[in-house]
């Protein structure tokens, strides 16, 4: 009896949704070792893209809320070298200076102080653990966002005083856990009054020890001319007042200033941490690939292996149209299957990490729907040729295969 034969003497019935569905799962529980080898390179593509997309978004979320609660709206000016290479000096009005711009809010400065740090007069002057000293005024910290860990911040008294606050990083190198402790500032005792918190914007000043203006002129010589000036304006007016800030500072030697804004450091993060996901979006979609050929080599050995029950089903009035719905039917649940438990992992793993981060996570609804759209094209791409191969197999050929 010839193939054409066999579809005019049984007619074909139609195959429901919900038996197609069964007809694909059966032949998945007969080889459950193989799906899950199969499924598992799905899973791990879908779970790095899903991961890389929400660990992505998560950082994002962070940056933004930082920027929000540090505000961009602060600039710096510094001391730099004019057109002939020589050091510029600012001037030791150079805050109030700023202060008259008439969208400024607040204005501060500071100033390098030449006094080597050590722990104790037992310490060699030339080992400073790498701890600078700086001029502040006792606004400093309110401008900057800045808190205080432990102790307290200057103030008027403690300013004209040889006390110090510490940044982060200066008291963890000179080993300063308290309060009240006493470090050496050139031939100066001078007591440790507070330890501040890292300063997100200005981190170079996690490194230095603070001491009051008049403080820094009485006892290490200093000369009052600040080195940095700090300004916050509105939000609106930031630009204008970075294009008229350094030559209000220094007229007619703005080339020496330096004019900055600590919070375009923070976005040019964003911008390399977006090129790094779109690396390992290209990772992920390497390792999807591979998952895919790992489940049209299942589907192909499938087809080979099942010759036999081909045959009977061809014999019996399977179309075969209904032979490829079936394989590729099968093709499609081991894709999903894949799949889901990659979109599963990768959101784990979003959670895990934003958790020990401190971040808020964040799993767009578009990844995971990207993902498993991915993983369904992944599926039917890969179980086409096999479908379609089942399909041509003629019943009598089938049934007679060894």
């Amino acid at each position: 009896m010839t193939d054409s034969a066999v579809g005019d003497t049984l007619k074909p019935s139609r195959l429901s949704a919900r038996d197609v569905l069964g007809v694909g799962a059966v032949g998945l529980r007969a080889r459950r070792a193989r799906v899950v080898l199969s499924a598992l390179g799905i899973a791990i593509g879908i779970a790095t893209m899903v991961a890389v997309v929400g660990l992505s978004e998560s950082s994002r979320a962070d940056l933004m809320a930082r920027l929000d609660r540090l505000g961009t709206n602060l600039l710096t000016a510094e001391a730099g070298k004019d057109a002939t290479g020589k050091d510029v000096t600012l001037p030791r009005n150079a805050v109030a200076m700023v202060e008259r711009i008439g969208p400024v809010r607040h204005a501060t400065g500071t100033g390098n102080v030449d006094a080597r740090i050590r722990r104790s007069d037992l310490v060699p002057e030339e080992r400073t653990a790498g701890v600078t000293t700086q001029a502040v005024r006792t606004d400093l910290l309110a401008a900057l966002g800045g808190e205080v860990d432990k102790g307290a911040w200057l103030d008027p008294a403690g300013e004209r005083l040889p006390v110090t606050v510490l940044g982060a990083v200066a008291a963890d190198r000179l080993g300063i856990t308290r309060t009240g402790e006493t470090i050496m500032m050139n031939d100066v005792r001078v007591v440790v009054v507070g330890i501040l918190e890292p300063l997100e914007l200005v981190p170079n000043l996690d490194r230095v020890a603070m001491v009051g203006f008049p403080a820094a002129e009485r006892y290490f010589g200093f000369d009052g001319h600040p080195t940095t000036v700090f300004e916050r304006s509105t939000d609106a007016s930031v630009e204008d007042v970075r294009a008229i800030l350094a030559r209000t500072i220094s007229p007619g030697r703005e080339g020496g200033v330096r004019v900055s804004r600590p919070s375009d450091a923070l976005a040019a993060k964003a911008a390399t941490d977006k090129g790094l996901t779109t690396l390992m979006l290209g990772l992920g979609a390497v390792a999807l690939l591979v998952g895919g050929v790992g489940v049209a080599n299942t589907m192909v050995v499938s087809v080979l292996e099942r010759r036999r029950e081909i045959g009977l089903r061809r014999s019996l009035g399977a179309t075969r149209n209904a032979i490829r719905l079936q394989f590729l039917t099968e093709s499609l649940l081991l894709s999903a299957l894949g799949g889901a438990t990659g979109a599963l992992l990768g959101a784990a793993a979003t959670y895990g990490f934003a958790r020990v981060q401190g971040w808020t996570t964040v799993v767009p609804p578009w990844s995971l729907a990207g993902g498993l759209a991915a993983t369904l094209l992944i599926g039917v791409i890969a179980g086409l040729y096999p479908a379609i191969r089942a399909s041509r197999l003629h019943p009598t050929v089938a049934l007679n295969a060894t």
